[in-house]
């Protein structure tokens, strides 16, 4: 086997483990009867193509059905795609909508995107203490990507507005929590 078999192969186990062992038919049935959870997963097929044709628009599609039910990797997922303008027409505000929505329930991966948004300004006026926080947070519920964010971002701030950050990563903390 070569590498892109074996990756191929790796996809296909890590999505059968995340679906439980569904397939595209029991998958799809699921979804078009409401399963937000068959609803993301479906979502996620059409993100990378498993079993299905790689399709953003689909992807999109499926993700913001699962989405508004209120599953936070779908919210994750949708966030993404807007941020990246895949399946969507790019849009920094939507994209920081669903990424808040997701990092709310505790989604670290979100938590850390909204750090990103609050450091770069990208659908929020850019605000280095908020970011700080969003990182801290992130990195709280065990996002190992975090502490990129906040090493970059502590060369910048001066003690007081770290401070100002950790009082506020521990309000969301507090409010949001992990996963």
């Amino acid at each position: 086997m070569d590498m892109k078999q074996i990756s191929s192969l790796l996809t296909a186990v890590a999505l059968l483990l995340l679906c439980g062992g569904c397939d595209f038919r029991t998958t799809r049935e699921k979804a078009e009867q409401g399963d937000a959870k068959a609803q993301y997963n479906l979502g996620w097929m059409y993100y990378k193509g498993e079993g299905v044709p790689q399709d953003d628009a689909e992807a999109a599609k499926w993700f913001r059905k699962a989405a508004v039910q209120g599953n936070d990797r779908a919210q994750f997922g949708l966030g993404v795609m807007y941020d990246e303008g895949q399946g969507v027409p790019q849009d920094d505000a939507e994209a920081l909508k669903w990424y808040r929505k997701a990092a709310e329930q505790g989604n670290a991966d979100a938590q850390n995107n909204l750090g990103v948004s609050y450091a770069r300004g990208e659908g929020v006026p850019k605000n280095f203490i908020e970011a700080y926080a969003w990182f801290l947070l992130a990195k709280a519920n065990e996002y190992e990507g975090a502490s990129k964010g906040i090493s970059d971002l502590e060369k910048h701030l001066t003690a007081e507005q770290m401070e100002k950050g950790q009082a506020r990563a521990a309000e969301l903390h507090r409010l949001y929590g992990a996963e």
